[in-house]
């Protein structure tokens, strides 16, 4: 190992240079060491360094990665690095070997599909990365006219894959590590204080509060009013490592927020999670377009603070609005009023006038929050907004042409229902000629229309785009069939997802001005909500509604963007039940749809959930379970988990089953994996492994059957991988066929269609050992539950690969 670092000492002065010495070391981290620096030597180039043999392999590439398929980037061999090389950053001096500045640009692990030697002596070094930025499958190709030294590196086809050469090296400028620019790199040895004076470590993304459209604002003292900001909803994390922003929806804009960098380093505290609104420092016409230019041109930028969930380690989303309000007034009060980070202005009671002055000013409305309310990341009628007009986000999804010398004379625009995407009308006014030469640009054209239903007066001359644009419109009121009159463009809407986009009308003040015969569940109609579902239980179709609003948070975290099957019984368990995977017509809105392949190769409408609402949505119309696919709607292909079902045979009892999941996961963690544990609901277990997305479903389902029949064969009276019921008798049938394109699993947190209405609920091994049965939770136990951290979702984090180390264990079953 120290010859390989021959060439990397005999090039330094280390009396001189910062960087590391080289010297032999040991694997220091689990899984592969991949990262990417971005270096501004003699000229600027990225080294990428893949962890091999204990030490770091290196290529340096001129322009750097291209995520587009095919493209072919120079990566030219250079000298072997030490391990600890792989995060460093900083300045070499001058007159030294590469001297100049180093970023951190990227980081995470990487995957070779087979042998490394093996593939480095053909010169075609194929592997698959995750890294923060990188993603997917890559190769590394000898270039023979250049030399044993000259390599490409090549993106493959997949998921990862992106439409420009540049998307990676064109979006993201700082490091991956410190958020630094290269010029603040050079300008200091050690990252700024935000990123290394912090003791705690910044906390994790977490769901925001949203508010509910109504048409009157709540009278009262015990309501705080608020104005509506009309930029960017933010989550910004403080901690250890720097600063993080994130989107509502969970995408990281951190460099997208790049002018409020270091914005939050006077805040007194060592971590914090809060809630605000990002909006341009400076407004020229409207404030959404203001934010957007500035967003576009590098202006400054300010960050609105109204909540805050997290405070120094500890968990605020329990205390009341009052008590969130006066922790924040504390952490900003010595800021000064021209700061970045400003806290929003707040009135008790009032709310009338203030909403008066807001639309008198030209603001978007107000938002008013119950005083004695907890934070919760759904949407909920502690919190109700009320608008000054009739604003909506719609999707693009074709334009009408112009006689004039414009891109286009209007766009026409919709929002995902029930059928698909509706037409909901057009937008002809609000574009600068900078708007339409933009939109027009972003546009990918297609020969049919996206909507459901288009009126043929515009569809005969219209032009047809991907319905992948999100806009914010402004409009007077709807026509009576539903299409908007005189709409306006604001501005792209960057932060939300095409499917995410719905039609959103204000709710109804009270439960009181509904029939007598329907309740509200998470502002939903719910029908006969004392229809008996589980007989003899007194279980009601509402008591199910509600389950899922409870549980509703972790079911989007587990099963959300996941193509689902439902299993319905619109009369209660003994009347007639049935799957259903594919979408129909007449079925909630608030349940997504998206057009997957089948194997026939024909396309199918299914459906997947994006928020807690869906889950109700679904129980409305008498869906009792939900099973969900092991992969998510952005990567069908990829799948993120592996699930082992112990499904036994009837005449084995409980002991049998427990035993077996506790053999399973010794036998899993030989292998190096880390299994989880959930009780069905049912009589089984499931085991399941949370994977990173760099393997496909035939690895996925090949390595399972083989764990099945091994274990069959190595103890046949115990186990058996074939699923017929004769083959099952006085065995346990360990189900692999879960781990397939297009099969489910139960979710976890879904009632069962049995009596007694159980719940398949994920438990810690400990727990399990204890447990009497694998049906003993209903609602109530589980409700009781959600007080405590979820277990399925704290070990999702923890995703592993099937490596070839693990199939070579797994090879060795049998000695």
């Amino acid at each position: 190992m120290s010859d390989r670092l021959k060439d990397y000492n005999a090039r330094r002065d280390f009396s001189k240079t910062s960087e590391p010495r080289g010297k032999a070391a040991r694997k220091k981290r689990n899984g592969r060491w991949f990262s990417i620096q971005k270096h501004d030597a003699s000229s600027l180039h990225y080294d990428l360094r893949l962890e091999h043999d204990g030490v770091l392999m290196s290529w340096a590439i001129p322009k750097g990665p291209s995520p587009k398929t095919g493209d072919k980037r120079l990566a030219q061999r250079t000298e072997d690095h030490p391990l600890d090389y792989g995060d460093f950053e900083g300045t070499i001096p001058e007159k030294e070997y590469g001297g100049g500045t180093v970023m951190l640009w990227d980081k995470g692990s990487w995957e070779p599909r087979g042998d490394v030697d093996e593939m480095l002596q053909e010169g075609n070094l194929k592997f698959d990365v995750d890294g923060d930025r990188m993603q997917g499958g890559w190769a590394l190709v000898r270039f023979r006219k250049g030399g044993e030294g000259a390599w490409l590196l090549i993106k493959e086809k997949d998921d990862a894959a992106e439409g420009s050469s540049d998307a990676l090296t064109g979006s993201y400028e700082t490091s991956v590590e410190t958020g630094r620019l290269m010029t603040e790199i050079a300008e200091s040895e050690e990252p700024k204080k935000d990123a290394s004076d912090r003791r705690l470590r910044a906390p994790k993304f977490r769901k925001p509060q949203l508010a509910t459209l109504v048409d009157e604002v709540p009278e009262g003292d015990d309501w705080l009013h608020e104005t509506k900001f009309d930029g960017y909803r933010a989550l910004a994390a403080i901690g250890k490592g720097g600063v993080s922003l994130w989107t509502r929806n969970g995408k990281d804009w951190t460099d997208k927020f790049a002018a409020l960098h270091g914005a939050f380093d006077q805040l007194p505290c060592d971590s914090a999670l809060l809630d605000g609104e990002v909006m341009a420092a400076k407004i020229r016409g409207s404030a959404f377009s203001s934010l957007q230019r500035a967003l576009s041109e590098g202006g400054d930028l300010v960050f609105f603070c109204f909540d805050i969930l997290e405070l120094d380690g500890e968990d605020l989303t329990g205390s009341t609005q009052d008590d969130r309000r006066a922790r924040l007034e504390a952490l900003f009060e010595d800021l000064p009023e021209d700061s970045p980070l400003r806290l929003t202005d707040q009135a008790r009671g009032g709310g009338q006038e203030l909403f008066d002055a807001a639309c008198k000013a030209g603001a978007e409305g107000i938002v008013s929050k119950k005083a004695d309310a907890t934070y919760k990341g759904t949407r909920t009628r502690a919190w109700r907004k009320v608008k000054c007009s009739k604003r909506q986000e719609f999707v693009v999804g074709g334009f009408t042409p112009s006689g004039k010398d414009r891109a286009f004379a209007s766009l026409l625009v919709g929002e995902y229902g029930a059928d698909g995407l509706r037409y909901r009308g057009r937008v002809g006014t609000g574009y600068s000629e900078d708007d339409l030469a933009m939109l027009s640009k972003g546009f990918r054209t297609r020969k049919t229309a996206p909507f459901e239903d288009v009126p043929n007066s515009i569809a005969r001359d219209a032009g047809w785009v991907t319905p992948d644009t999100v806009i914010e419109v402004e409009f007077t009121e709807l026509t009576e069939d539903g299409h908007i009159r005189h709409g306006a463009y604001l501005g792209i809407r960057e932060d939300k997802a095409p499917d995410d986009v719905s039609f959103e009308a204000p709710k109804p003040d009270s439960e009181e001005k509904m029939d007598e015969d329907v309740k509200s569940v998470a502002g939903l109609r719910i029908s006969s909500p004392d229809r008996e579902v589980f007989p003899g239980s007194g279980c009601t179709k509402l008591d199910v509604a509600s389950h899922y609003e409870r549980v509703g948070d972790r079911l989007v975290e587990i099963a959300g963007h996941r193509p689902l099957s439902l299993l319905r019984a619109p009369q209660g368990i003994d009347g007639e039940s049935f799957f259903q995977k594919h979408a129909s017509k007449g079925f909630p809105e608030e349940l997504q749809r998206i057009e997957i392949e089948e194997k026939d190769g024909a396309a199918a409408e299914y459906m997947y959930a994006t928020r807690p609402e869906a889950f109700v949505a679904a129980a409305q119309m008498g869906t009792i379970e939900f099973h969900m696919w092991g992969s998510r709607t952005d990567r069908l292909e990829r799948p993120d988990r592996l699930v082992f079902d112990l499904d036994p045979d009837a005449g084995l009892g409980w002991d049998d089953v427990r035993s077996a999941a506790f053999d399973l996961r010794d036998r899993l963690a030989d292998l190096g994996l880390e299994a989880g544990a959930m009780v069905t609901g049912g009589k089984g277990v499931h085991l399941w492994l949370p994977l990173h997305r760099s393997h496909d479903w035939d690895l996925v389902k090949t390595f399972s059957k083989t764990v099945a029949h091994l274990l069959a064969e190595l103890e046949p009276k115990r186990f058996t991988a074939n699923m017929s019921k004769d083959k099952r008798k006085g065995r346990i049938f360990v189900d692999w066929l879960r781990n397939e394109r297009g099969a489910t699993a139960v979710a976890p947190y879904s009632l069962r269609a049995r009596e007694g209405g159980p719940v398949a609920v994920p438990v810690q091994w400990d727990e399990l050992k204890v447990l009497d049965a694998a049906n003993m939770f209903d609602m109530g136990a589980v409700k009781e539950r959600l007080e405590e951290p979820c277990p399925y979702i704290g070990h999702a984090e923890k995703l592993q690969r099937i490596t070839s180390d693990v199939h070579e264990r797994l090879a060795h079953w049998k000695d």
